[in-house]
């Protein structure tokens, strides 16, 4: 199992794949299992991919004051941070394409922002742009009240991605609080306006979580924003269509370096 010690807890990373390299920055809920359908395409597509479990999430270390962690200001930093130090722990090349996924663009972003001159593109799907209430708030109205209140499916995919011990746990302190977002308003527009490399939106038409508007605001507030919106879909657009989302990133990256890919 690859694993690298980073601050003295161990991070789960995957390496797959030749070429140019993507970073995939998987949800607030998931880990690196989440990418299964996506990240085969991108190497058929001629990219190097590499994927991370965020501390706490999947197979890395947690440490024992991840819930304080979690719900602290050093949270955001702590992400980039690590992502940097995994980077630079494996040699992998110093400029290369980020793909953040909900909470995932939030850490690309911020990533970015303190680290221009190593990414050349930034896409993101279905992530916050801002919020007019504070994050316990909104996750109070959007999801259930408890572990035992989820579908089934949706409780078996907990323990898949964070082992049967695990999961009824980490989706109480999941779904409580903003994580990666933070407990109170949320407004990432600030972050977005100093963000320089060409950045792609993605946004399902019908999310459960957040509307279509957001999108739309996230586009217009970066420098150099490409927005694509997802008909007939919900938040997980990787998971409604994976070819689509797939060639989507692929086409913007295309249209800022010379060479065509396809995930046929």
């Amino acid at each position: 199992m690859p694993l690298v010690r980073i601050n003295d807890l161990k991070t789960y990373y995957e390496v797959h794949g030749e070429g140019d390299l993507i970073v995939l920055l998987h949800n607030g809920f998931a880990c690196t299992k989440m990418w299964e359908q996506i990240w085969p395409l991108l190497v058929t597509a001629g990219f190097q991919v590499l994927m991370f479990d965020r501390r706490g999430y999947g197979q890395s270390d947690s440490g024992a004051d991840f819930e304080s962690h979690y719900n602290g200001e050093e949270f955001r930093d702590s992400a980039v941070a690590v992502m940097a130090g995994l980077l630079d722990n494996l040699g992998l090349e110093n400029s290369f394409h980020i793909l953040g996924q909900c909470e995932g663009g939030v850490v690309g972003t911020d990533f970015v922002v303190r680290f221009p001159d190593r990414v050349k593109t930034l896409s993101t799907a279905s992530t916050l742009c801002y919020s007019d209430r504070t994050l316990e708030e909104i996750n109070k109205i959007k999801f259930p009240l408890t572990y035992d209140d989820l579908p089934a499916d949706i409780q078996e995919k907990y323990v898949y991605w964070h082992g049967p011990e695990r999961a009824e746990w980490f989706y109480k302190l999941c779904s409580r609080y903003g994580g990666c977002y933070g407990r109170d308003i949320f407004d990432l527009r600030p972050q977005l306006a100093k963000v320089q490399c060409p950045t792609l939106v993605m946004y399902p038409d019908r999310g459960h979580f957040f509307e279509a508007e957001q999108g739309i605001a996230f586009f217009r507030s970066l420098p150099k924003g490409e927005l694509a919106i997802f008909p007939k879909c919900g938040h997980n657009i990787f998971a409604h269509y994976p070819e689509l989302y797939t060639q989507t990133v692929i086409d913007f990256i295309g249209r800022y370096e010379s060479g065509n890919r396809s995930v046929n």
